[in-house]
């Protein structure tokens, strides 16, 4: 059950990092959702990455939350 639900969380991250990436190459008035995109990413793999103790990623995740806030408050404010 466990890994089940971490091989679904795990899709749904790289599909969120892939259609955020997508947003933000169109660089159009709506890229900006890509950050939104980018922070349900982060989120999936923060999850997984805890759950599986692979802390580097979560790490890496973290560091990639920031930067998608960051994005975020430049993009809409």
């Amino acid at each position: 059950m466990m890994f089940e639900r971490l091989a679904v969380v795990g899709w749904l991250g790289s599909f969120f990092g892939l259609a955020g990436s997508f947003l933000l190459a169109l660089n159009t008035s709506f890229s900006g959702y890509g950050f939104v995109a980018f922070l349900a990413s982060n989120c999936a793999w923060l999850y997984h990455g805890t759950k599986t103790r692979s802390w580097p990623l979560v790490v890496m995740q973290f560091g990639f939350t920031v930067t998608c806030v960051i994005g975020l408050r430049n993009w809409f404010f």
